[in-house]
């Protein structure tokens, strides 16, 4: 018979050696890093006391290289703490305003599905609600990849749009939000054991394109953790049982989440900062008239090619963002654009 805690320290040790890898790989990166510097400033010298300037010029390109090879490595600094490597679900749900906020929702899928192409991610809806007349009421997507979760967790929060609505026929401007969520994919059933007892399962048509098969059979499944009343559901696979298995790894990700959050929160409180995620506190705004922009509003990073974030051009406010929390610099206080 297996001692009491075995399999938890089974999976104690198994993280801690992912971890050890990860530390390993990291000191290997930054060693080779003060390597090269430390061969380039010898030949810099060398290059300058005989005067070569073929020499000279090998220096200033591998100076290049090198500043880039730092520049990538001070970044990968900026994906620490728990599943930062994990792929993600982001679930984007619109928010007051009819037709307008599901275009909206629909407008951001496409951004960041473009976002994860650039990156050579991988993405698919799993799950959404149509909105009426446009758009999506609420929309899931995974995406995978490298760091995506270390990436997107910056992007976390409420998005606010302001444009001349194409909806409306006197063509008046419109302010219009939606709601910006990610959770980690966790793949290890082990590393959140699901309770069924606490879990409702429901099984549903599937309301969107797919075949026969797909519309006709209940196919799509919807899990509801009761404690925490968090409720996922997926229903573009073609059988009940891969959406059982896409809910379930959602749900994970879901109380992952939860987790992440509550010591998070634990920890703002303890600096004093103000915890809140309500509608109101939208942590980018999207202007497309009367003027052109895209602010952020927790790192004051802005830019005026609208067209290109909305294409996917996400990755300097991410950056942005990632780098004030791991200097834990304090939220850009708020200016006019910020109403």
């Amino acid at each position: 018979m297996l001692a009491p805690g075995f399999w938890d320290d089974q999976r104690a040790a198994r993280k801690a050696a992912r971890e050890a890898e990860g530390l390993r790989e990291e000191l290997s990166l930054w060693r080779g890093l003060t390597t090269a510097a430390r061969d380039l400033n010898e030949l810099f010298e060398l290059a300058t006391s005989e005067d070569d300037q073929a020499l000279l010029d090998e220096v200033q390109q591998r100076a290049r290289d090198l500043e880039r090879d730092f520049g990538n490595a001070r970044t990968s600094l900026l994906f620490s703490g728990e599943y930062a490597d994990a792929d993600a679900l982001v679930t984007i749900q619109a928010g007051a305003g009819g037709t307008e906020a599901c275009d909206w929702t629909a407008i951001l899928l496409r951004a960041y599905m473009r976002w994860a192409e650039r990156h050579g991610f991988k993405s698919e809806i799993v799950d959404f609600t149509e909105g009426e007349g446009a758009g999506y009421r609420s929309v899931a997507v995974e995406i995978r990849g490298r760091n995506v979760f270390g990436w997107l967790r910056a992007e976390r929060g409420v998005h606010r749009l302001v444009r001349i609505s194409p909806f409306d026929g006197q063509k008046r401007r419109q302010t219009t939000f939606a709601m910006f969520e990610v959770v980690p994919e966790v793949e290890d059933a082990e590393e959140i054991e699901l309770n069924w007892d606490e879990i409702r399962v429901d099984t549903f048509r599937s309301s969107g394109a797919g075949g026969q098969h797909v519309n006709k059979t209940e196919s799509a499944v919807r899990l509801t953790h009761l404690p925490t009343n968090t409720v996922v559901s997926s229903q573009t696979q073609r059988s009940q049982m891969q959406n059982r298995e896409t809910a379930e790894r959602m749900l994970r990700g879901k109380l992952v989440e939860l987790r992440i959050r509550e010591r998070e929160d634990e920890l703002a409180r303890v600096r004093g900062e103000t915890v809140s995620a309500g509608w109101g506190n939208q942590i980018r705004s999207y202007v497309l008239h009367p003027y052109q922009m895209v602010k952020d509003h927790r790192t004051g990073h802005q830019t005026s090619d609208t067209t290109g974030v909305l294409d996917g051009d996400f990755d300097a406010f991410i950056l942005a963002e990632l780098e004030r929390k791991a200097t834990g610099a304090p939220i850009a206080a708020a200016g006019a654009d910020d109403e």
